[in-house]
């Protein structure tokens, strides 16, 4: 934030409050997730539902009583099965690939799988005796072989759910690796997305709405599978704005038109996700996120002009390019619309000295209501 030349930013930052923010982190994750950080901040912590059901809603695929979703990536395996590259050079036309996974069935298990942006995509077990009590396939560390899916209690329901998903990722890479997509790739210099991991199972379960809880008509403009997920699964509704990738390529301005449209109509909650950044730090490329930032600055442009409302600005966790992955760090927080102190840039450093002070995620939206009563 400090690099980027950000001249807008810093002047919502002059005219508003800002604080920093702790992300919310469940006990058993080793830093902030993106789907535990960003259900905190909406204050649905005691209602996680696991990442893969976030992933098959925000991709639009429709769950049934009893199924287990899981988040997927395509990614590249060597001969020996170590993992290459967890996202298959950040493959994105994967569509030929899904559909020849399309429509297998293993002991009375269908697997369903849809493609989300880039290398993502989400699987649908559906049949009986299922559980979401499995683990995860990827160790989220390259040179190492996938993990073996392993049932998470001793239940019947647990050790068949992680013996037929086994089952499943072997068949997929036999196919994907003869796949010809694959065959192409790897003759043209690109990394073969020919093999799956998986995690985050989760089983779906109807949430308490965002609606009731707030009492506020609630919007969602995101890209990302995942934040249209969470989004649905409390009820908001989802907006599309063509363009709206998830990637750095995305439609900036055109989601912030639709902010302003929305709250110009029927919504008083707009929930505007935007991805990159995250992205670029998981890349490590600082120059590539600094770059982001200011065009992210540029087109906030749109939203001024905005009359009686609050304009929050944070994120869900840090994506520091040193890490290539999230941390615990607390993160910048600016709120316009309701006064200002004395902070004169929107930066890390900064913004510790602003009215809002040092809290966690989970308060964020008591501050909101009661900064929008003030």
């Amino acid at each position: 934030m400090e690099a980027a030349y950000t001249p807008n930013l810093d002047y919502l930052a002059k005219n508003g409050i800002c604080g920093l923010m702790e992300p919310c982190q469940f006990s058993w994750e080793k830093e902030p997730t993106s789907e535990g950080a960003h259900i905190g901040l909406f204050g649905y912590q005691g209602h996680f539902l696991g990442r893969g059901v976030y992933e098959v809603a925000g991709i639009g695929m429709a769950m049934q009583k009893g199924d287990v979703a899981l988040r997927v990536n395509f990614a590249t395996v060597d001969k020996n099965l170590k993992i290459v590259d967890r996202r298959a050079g950040r493959i994105e036309k994967t569509r030929s690939l899904v559909k020849a996974l399309a429509k297998i069935e293993i002991e009375g298990i269908k697997f369903l799988l849809k493609k989300s942006y880039g290398h993502r995509a989400g699987l649908i077990l559906r049949g009986k005796n299922l559980s979401d009590k499995i683990s995860d396939g990827d160790s989220d560390q390259v040179e190492l072989k996938p993990r073996k899916i392993v049932p998470l209690n001793n239940s019947k329901q647990a050790r068949f759910t992680a013996d037929i998903l086994n089952k499943f990722l072997e068949k997929a890479y036999q196919i994907l690796e003869s796949h010809s997509l694959n065959k192409r790739r790897k003759n043209q210099g690109f990394l073969a997305a020919n093999y799956l991991l998986v995690r985050g199972a989760g089983k779906y379960k109807k949430m308490p709405s965002f609606k009731k809880r707030y009492n506020l008509k609630a919007a969602c403009i995101a890209g990302g599978a995942l934040y249209k997920g969470i989004a649905k699964t409390l009820g908001m509704d989802l907006i599309k704005v063509k363009g709206a990738t998830g990637l750095a390529n995305t439609n900036l301005k055109g989601k912030f038109l639709a902010v302003k449209n929305a709250l110009r109509r029927k919504y008083n909650f707009v929930f505007c996700h935007i991805k990159a950044t995250d992205t670029y730090g998981h890349d490590g490329d600082f120059l590539g996120k600094k770059k982001f930032i200011e065009t992210i600055d540029e087109d906030i442009k749109t939203l001024f002009g905005l009359k009686n409302i609050l304009l929050i600005i944070t994120a869900d966790h840090s994506t520091p390019c040193q890490e290539k992955g999230h941390s615990a760090d607390p993160v910048p927080i600016l709120v316009w619309g309701a006064g200002k102190d004395e902070v004169a840039k929107f930066s890390e450093r900064t913004c510790q000295k602003g009215k809002l002070g040092k809290f966690g995620a989970l308060k964020l939206f008591s501050k909101i209501l009661e900064l929008s009563e003030g």
